[in-house]
């Protein structure tokens, strides 16, 4: 069995709670939120939107599956810290390549086991998403109330700017799986390997663009459309996006936004955004389409909501738009459709892996838009 040096994690509320290092030995601070699934662990610990979130796992068991080189959707892991109760003690399936705890030690992620994270999820619950930090080594000797001093010191999601710091560098190209049909130009606030994947099984050449691409570096991809991806920190922050969308849509372009390129395209029709008490993640929201009452179960994650009316029409500097999709579990606003220029969005995940699946016609939604323009 393997033998672990004690470790505490420390809410920013004074919670103290003890349990044994998981991965690497050290410090993590982040906003701690839970993530649900039974499945997925390896695309949540990649999924940039993560980044500066010390991420809760609500199943008990995690590491299973151990890792392999093709379920990762980015180059590496992004979540602060991790914690879990009963982390595999070997890894069983034909698939993998590794064990989960080496991949987190390798890559300096700092984690905490054997605490009991039901527990943990009903008090983040109750009081709202926060910040954590997790100590071992020598520092999980400290007095809890120096640590305490740590945790409050470290910086909050509210106002953070983070788009930039986990966007590419350089442009690529994921090209069409088959003939070409359609051109899109994707901007990277976060974006997850799957989204360009699912959009090239599409016959769609996809030009991954920075974060910080202009309107000229998009329209000399000659696109039939743009999308705008996931990411992490403040939508409040992100103004350089906002910008780039109003230019979408006074040229008219195609546009659809997941997550927080759903926020994006909120702020850009003058809506505002807030933040959520302990946000949406995992793999099992119920989010209802207004427009027919049909329900999908959804993955999500994502801390700030856009602030819209639910019913109705409602007026933006660029026409009549609506409330598409709603969370049935507190009527968050989930998803955007503009009536008069070519753009929507959803608040969820339909690029979802491991899953479920249920999103996943949005793609083709997409397609129809750009082909209705073309």
């Amino acid at each position: 069995m393997t033998r672990r040096d004690p470790a505490v994690l420390v809410l920013e509320d004074g919670t103290v709670m003890r349990g044994s290092s998981y991965g690497a030995s050290g410090t993590a601070f982040g906003e701690a939120v839970f993530s649900t699934g039974m499945t997925g662990y390896q695309e949540t610990l990649t999924d940039p939107s993560y980044h500066r979130q010390i991420v809760v796992m609500t199943a008990p068991h995690i590491g299973n599956t151990g890792v392999n080189a093709d379920d990762a959707e980015s180059s590496r892991i992004w979540v602060s810290g991790y914690v879990v109760r009963d982390p595999s003690r070997i890894s069983s399936n034909w698939r993998a390549t590794g064990n989960l705890e080496d991949q987190l030690t390798e890559q300096g992620i700092v984690g905490i086991c054997d605490v009991d994270t039901r527990a943990l999820t009903r008090h983040l619950r109750e009081r709202g998403a926060m910040r954590m930090g997790i100590f071992s080594g020598e520092q999980a000797q400290m007095r809890t109330d120096d640590l305490l001093l740590q945790v409050q010191a470290s910086p909050g999601m509210v106002g953070a700017d983070l788009t930039g710091e986990v966007s590419t560098a350089e442009a690529y190209l994921v090209p069409a799986i088959g003939a070409r049909r359609l051109t899109v130009a994707a901007i990277d606030l976060g974006i997850k390997a799957m989204t360009p994947q699912l959009m090239a099984e599409r016959g769609i050449d996809v030009h991954v663009l920075p974060a910080a691409a202009t309107p000229a570096e998009v329209f000399a991809r000659r696109p039939d459309g743009v999308f705008f991806s996931n990411g992490p920190g403040d939508p409040s922050t992100a103004e350089h996006a906002v910008a780039l969308m109003v230019a979408m849509l006074e040229a008219r372009m195609p546009t659809f936004g997941i997550c927080f390129g759903n926020q994006i395209l909120g702020r850009a029709l003058g809506l505002g955004t807030y933040k959520l008490r302990y946000g949406h993640r995992g793999i099992n929201q119920p989010v209802q389409d207004t427009r027919t009452g049909k329900v999908e179960i959804t993955a999500h994650n994502h801390g700030f909501a856009v602030d819209a009316p639910r019913t109705g029409a409602f007026d933006t500097p660029f026409g009549s738009a609506r409330v598409s999709h709603v969370c049935l579990n507190d009527d968050v606003v989930e998803g955007l459709e503009c009536l008069d220029v070519p753009a929507f969005s959803v608040q969820y995940h339909p690029e979802a892996a491991a899953g479920p699946h249920d999103a996943s016609p949005l793609f083709d939604d997409f397609v129809e838009l750009m082909q209705r323009r073309s």
